[in-house]
């Protein structure tokens, strides 16, 4: 699975590759994200391990994967980690505000 998860770092979306702008390089409080990082099966898009504390950015797509979606953070909750969603409109078109909720969301697990 970790060939996968490097597989896909090169065809990031530009909401994944803008939030990874802003989350790498222990950027919020430093805090160490890491990105494409496999989990329970699954491949998360960015986690901090020490804090299990994994955001997920959904595009459209997810829309009609729903249930698939809501199956997934369920696994990775019972796996203990905080699972934070957001929609890559959202982090295209006001990346302050997704970091301030990223915050905020941050302080729940600390």
């Amino acid at each position: 699975m970790s060939k996968t998860a490097r597989a896909l770092r090169p065809r990031s979306t530009e909401a994944e590759k803008l939030l990874w702008s802003r989350l790498r390089g222990r950027r919020p409080e430093g805090i160490k994200f890491k990105r494409q990082v496999p989990i329970a099966n699954y491949i998360v898009d960015f986690v901090a391990l020490d804090l299990k504390f994994i955001v997920e950015v959904d595009g459209g797509q997810h829309q009609i994967r729903a249930a698939a979606d809501a199956e997934r953070t369920r696994i990775l909750q019972e796996w203990g980690y905080h699972v934070v969603r957001l929609w890559n409109n959202d982090v295209l078109g006001n990346i302050d505000g997704v970091l301030e909720a990223i915050l905020q969301e941050l302080q729940l697990v600390r």
